[in-house]
């Protein structure tokens, strides 16, 4: 369940995540926090503590009217030339947003993106109106590039420990 405005850019592998494959985003990364600002810059500890985690309601850069409090991914379905990775969009802990992304191993490129809202009933008053006309406009076009670049870097975690 990493933070949606996490971006990830180098895997940590130095043995300081107890069990680094069962974090969000298969492993630990370093990067920054993409809600972060010149007046409220986000710390390595804030980073490795908040942005790895998702959910994390003490950050103080997560802003309050947001889309998704975190993205949840899995492997779905794996062959010699691709791999398609479910997700899925969370706010108040429930689903706002799911579906797949089918990524090409040879060319390292995003081959389709299949995405289902679930803006529904299931999410209280509250919640229903931080969600806005957002999640339509990406059933039509290309996915969010903050899922997918979360996405990618799941993918790398996953083929550095297949391939080791």
């Amino acid at each position: 369940m990493a933070c949606p405005f996490f971006v990830p850019l180098e895997m940590i592998s130095d043995g300081s995540w107890p069990h680094p494959s069962r974090l969000p985003l298969g492993a630990g990364w370093r990067g920054n926090c993409g809600a972060a600002t010149a007046e409220l810059p986000a710390s390595e500890d804030q980073v490795r503590d908040f942005c790895n985690l998702g959910y994390a309601a003490a950050c103080p850069r997560l802003p309050q009217r947001r889309e998704w409090d975190a993205v949840r991914f899995s492997i779905a379905h794996v062959s010699p030339e691709h791999v398609t990775i479910c997700f899925v969009c969370e706010l108040a802990h429930a689903p706002i947003e799911s579906g797949n992304l089918t990524f090409d191993l040879t060319g390292k490129v995003l081959l389709d993106a299949n995405v289902n809202s679930h803006a529904d009933s299931r999410v209280d008053s509250n919640v229903d109106s931080r969600v806005d006309s957002h999640f339509d406009s990406h059933l039509d076009s290309h996915h969010d590039p903050r899922v997918v670049r979360l996405a990618t870097s799941y993918l790398q975690a996953y083929r550095a420990r297949h391939n080791s």
